[in-house]
C-alpha cells in the first residue's frame, strides 16, 4: 500500500507543528510503515531533526502519528 510519511517539528510554547520532511513510500502494512518511517528519520536530509511523524494512507487518512523521544533524537 502507498503511504505518506510526514516528519514535523513541534514548537514548545504553543505546540504548533511545522513539516520538515515528507516521503511517499510503498509498504506492506502499518507496522512496516512505522519501521520505514523510523529508518527515514535517520537517513533523510531534512533541515531540522523531527520531533514527530504522521503516517497517512493514499487517500490522506491519517492512521498513525507520534512524537519521538527527545532523548533519542540527536540535535
Amino acid at each position: 500500500m502507498k503511504v505518506v510519511i510526514e516528519f514535523y517539528r513541534i514548537r514548545p510554547s504553543d505546540q504548533a507543528c511545522a513539516v520538515v520532511g515528507r516521503e511517499t513510500v510503498e509498504v506492506v502494512d502499518r507496522d512496516d510503515a512505522i519501521a520505514v518511517a523510523l529508518r527515514l528519520r535517520d537517513t533523510l536530509n531534512m533541515p531540522q531533526r523531527p520531533d514527530g511523524m504522521a503516517i497517512s494512507d493514499g487517500q490522506g487518512n491519517k492512521f498513525h502519528s507520534g512524537s519521538f523521544d527527545p532523548d533519542e533524537v540527536p540535535d
